[in-house]
């Protein structure tokens, strides 16, 4: 079906064309019509077409390495999806199914040659609108990458809190602990030993003072490495808070989809109850 000039205004992939480039283009372009459930492509096809959203509802889709279904996009009206591969002329690397019935441009490099032969400056203009695409799919990726805890926190430590994380993880070992009395013991046994001589002798006034200024300097040392802990924890829990939300939205894309087979195989056996000839 040929395509009215005035639909590719509204494109914002054409939007900076002039009225003659928006003719041209019009006469190259088709529009193509999808009933509900239709796919329009799917991965692994070859990428020789493109498509504008003009009415209608697509849902793009792509597989992560969990082999679960992942939402890209639901283009709007006269958003595009499908152009990466077509320009590159590579498979697409996504699903489109229309999920009621739809109306879209279908373009392909054909027309866009043609286009860019007669106005070749229309090519910086088209380049401009995939540059913001380009950045938006960069922001996806980056929304949808998963962290490690450990490592952001690593990253984003200071000096002094590993120096913090060091002493109090040696304070709280028992290599700590068995070096600390037998340093204990040796010096109350050396001090009782050497009687007049000692330098301290019982009650023992310096290992007090020096037990006392150890204590000051170690507790606020693990609170800091506290401190640091609870930030792990907690950003632990908001990654596993993703991680959940994303698993129930997935068990309910899949609710969905029984839901349609459902409704699907009804269908069928009504029609068929419907043809059976009666003996």
């Amino acid at each position: 079906m040929a395509c009215n000039p005035e639909v590719l205004k509204h494109v914002p992939l054409f939007a900076l064309l002039d009225d003659d480039e928006t003719a041209i283009l019009a006469g190259q372009v088709e529009l193509r019509t999808f009933v509900p459930r239709q796919r329009i492509y799917k991965i692994g096809d070859p990428g020789e077409r493109a498509y504008v959203m003009v009415s209608g509802v697509v849902r793009v889709t792509t597989v992560d390495q969990d082999q679960q279904e992942v939402v890209v996009d639901e283009p709007a009206h006269g958003e595009f999806f499908g152009f990466a591969s077509m320009l590159e002329q590579t498979p697409h690397q996504t699903n489109a199914i229309a999920l009621e019935e739809t109306v879209c441009l279908e373009v392909d490099r054909h027309d866009i040659a043609t286009l860019l032969q007669r106005k070749p400056l229309a090519g910086m203009d088209m380049l401009t609108v995939l540059g913001r695409q380009f950045h938006a799919s960069q922001q996806l990726v980056r929304l949808r990458a998963m962290r490690n805890a450990n490592e952001i926190i690593e990253q984003e430590a200071t000096f002094g809190e590993r120096i913090a994380d060091v002493v109090a993880g040696f304070g709280g070992s028992w290599t700590f602990i068995i070096t600390f009395l037998t340093v204990l013991i040796v010096y109350t046994l050396l001090q009782i030993f050497l009687r007049g001589r000692a330098w301290d002798p019982y009650p023992f006034i310096l290992l007090n003072l020096f037990l006392s200024m150890l204590a000051a300097i170690q507790a606020p040392v693990i609170m800091m490495s506290q401190n640091r802990q609870d930030t792990k924890d907690r950003l632990r829990g908001e990654l596993d808070f993703d991680v959940n939300r994303r698993a129930e939205a997935e068990i309910q894309g899949l609710a969905r989809k029984v839901n349609h087979l459902t409704d699907k195989l009804g269908d069928i056996e009504d029609l068929l109850r419907g043809n059976a000839v009666p003996e």
